[in-house]
């Protein structure tokens, strides 16, 4: 996998599919898979069993991973999705919004 141009806490928007056009936050990112985790998007039904935590068991929706490659960094200026490049300032390397040029890191 290349270098993660998402990560955890970024807002992104989805580019195709279902929930093509939402955003979410991310919650997680799993780099092996290419997949992630969003807060939000990409609902699926799940059913689950009894428990004690859970007394009830029954269906529940929660968010299902989605590919990366449908994933973009949501830029709340430009209200779309930006494209990121990655500048140095320093000693650090810094993701920057390629729309309004803000600092991700």
């Amino acid at each position: 996998m290349s270098i993660a141009r998402i990560k955890k806490n970024d807002t992104v928007v989805v580019i195709s599919g279902a929930d093509k056009g939402k955003t979410g936050k991310v919650l997680s990112v799993s780099t092996k898979q290419g997949t992630a985790l969003v807060e939000g998007l990409h609902m699926v039904k799940k059913s689950i069993r009894r428990t004690e935590q859970t007394p009830q068991g029954g269906i529940v929706e929660r968010e299902a991973p989605i590919q990366l490659s449908k994933l973009m960094p949501y830029d709340a200026e430009a209200k779309r999705g930006s494209r990121i490049s990655r500048t140095t300032s320093g000693e650090t390397k810094v993701r920057t919004l390629k729309t309004s040029g803000k600092a991700l890191d």
